[in-house]
């Protein structure tokens, strides 16, 4: 059974940065797509960033472009997004999930998901 394990998630100040992982393991990961959603109090999960099972093509939100970067480590089946000058509605929890396809942006190609991890930007 495929288990998907976000962490990293903590509480930072406006301006900040964070790196937030994602530890895959119980399914094959090397060449399949990785991504990170985001769920915003009283908003519906949106689509942050997505990553292509080579590592070799990745794909933003117009919101995190420029500011947040995806990454995988296939040797270590883990995934990561380091996000930088983190604004109040960058707040929600994260989500990382694992694609059927090599490359997706569309959360309904995702088949496995994590429990996710709470980031929160305030002064």
């Amino acid at each position: 059974q495929a288990q998907i394990v976000e962490s990293g998630g903590r509480s930072v100040q406006p301006g900040g940065s964070l790196r937030v992982s994602c530890s895959v393991s119980g399914r094959t990961f090397r060449g399949y797509g990785a991504g990170w959603f985001r769920r915003a109090p009283g908003k519906e999960r949106a689509f942050v960033a997505s990553i292509h099972g080579n590592g070799l093509k990745t794909f933003y939100s117009d919101t995190v472009k420029g500011r947040f970067i995806i990454s995988r480590d296939n040797a270590k089946n883990m995934v990561y997004l380091q996000m930088n000058d983190l604004k109040p509605e960058d707040t929600a929890v994260y989500y990382c999930a694992v694609s059927r396809t090599s490359f997706s942006i569309h959360s309904t190609d995702y088949s496995h998901w994590g429990q996710g991890t709470q980031v929160t930007v305030s002064s």
